[in-house]
């Protein structure tokens, strides 16, 4: 580990780009989120943040770089609600919870781009495939990492497997989206996945 007194932040040229590049994946995260990945377009986001195409692209080499991008501060945001690196337990699962929670405060827009691309990745050629797969085999292993330490602490039911109640959970968040995105006004996302929750547990969320 290197001791955090070392560690120089960046100066100069480099801090710029950096700044830019966030600028440019928070001004993405808002076109996509509005219109889609495939109707959100390179020209709209260089626009928001004051630069032309041509400069966009030197921080971004293609419009599937930059998706790529956006997908993975959406990841990072999430780990303010889910502390990956904090031991796996039920703490990981109350985490999971504020999260959905978070993204029932979040513009509808970003939930449904986790949506609609999650469903068109499937598709070995979409750009956005192979980080798809990759997710979802995280997430997958993280709760059950999570759900294996609570079945030892004795804070998970009789028989309930933990990879197998990690597999529910996401799908219960996917489509609990989905149907959120249809009638926000009649599905509360996060009571509905502690209701779903809570029988698998012995303590409470």
């Amino acid at each position: 580990m290197i001791p955090s007194g070392t560690i120089r932040k960046p100066r100069g040229a480099y801090a710029k780009t950096a700044a830019r590049r966030r600028e440019i994946l928070e001004a993405g995260m808002d076109v996509f989120a509005t219109n889609g990945f495939r109707s959100g377009s390179i020209r709209e986001i260089a626009e928001m943040v004051g630069i032309s195409q041509a400069g966009l692209l030197h921080h971004f080499s293609n419009k599937n770089e930059l998706l790529a991008g956006v997908l993975e501060l959406r990841d990072d945001r999430a780990t303010e609600y889910v502390d990956t690196a904090a031991p796996a337990g039920i703490e990981t699962i109350r985490g999971f919870v504020r999260l959905i929670e978070y993204n029932a405060r979040e513009k509808p827009g970003l939930v449904e781009l986790h949506c609609v691309l999650s469903a068109e990745a499937t598709s070995p050629e979409h750009p956005a495939h192979d980080y798809f797969v990759r997710r979802y085999i995280w997430v997958e292993s993280f709760l059950t990492e999570a759900f294996t330490a609570m079945r030892d602490a004795g804070q998970l039911a009789a028989g309930i497997d933990p990879s197998s109640a990690a597999r529910g959970t996401i799908a219960m968040s996917d489509g609990l989206q989905v149907q959120w995105l249809l009638r926000r006004d009649a599905v509360d996302m996060a009571a509905e996945m502690r209701n779903y929750l809570r029988p698998l547990l012995t303590v409470a969320l």
